[in-house]
């Protein structure tokens, strides 16, 4: 069974960094993408970033400049660098990976992913 816990999340002020984390467990489970989405009250489910294990990664437009990810394989783990953050980045954040290596212009795609998980809040007030 693959689990996603996320981490990082929380109350800062516009203009500051967040670093999330997300790491994934599961017997032979290592996935070809990685990715982060998030949703504010009200709003719909939005891709943020994704990165693929080998190469390849797409940034949403909203946070292009701002916020970058990566991985490390060896401990399965996706990183979501936030800066400079800003009052609409308020959203609950979602970890999801994917077991099939996806094209660039699907990985934003919720159903390029398989597992996903619970969740990390992450508030942008002054």
């Amino acid at each position: 069974q693959v689990q996603l816990v996320e981490s990082g999340g929380g109350s800062v002020q516009p203009g500051e960094s967040l670093r999330l984390s997300c790491v994934v467990s599961g017997r032979d489970f290592s996935p070809a993408v990685m990715g982060w989405f998030r949703q504010a009250p009200g709003k719909e489910r939005e891709f943020v970033a994704a990165i693929r294990r080998a190469s390849g990664t797409s940034v949403a437009d909203s946070v292009r400049g701002r916020f970058a990810i990566s991985r490390d394989n060896a401990k399965n783990t996706v990183y979501l660098q936030m800066n400079s953050l800003k009052a609409e980045d308020t959203a609950l954040y979602y970890c999801a990976v994917g077991s099939s290596r996806p094209i660039i212009s699907a990985m934003g795609l919720a159903r390029s992913y398989d597992y996903w998980g619970q969740g990390t809040q992450v508030t942008v007030s002054s």
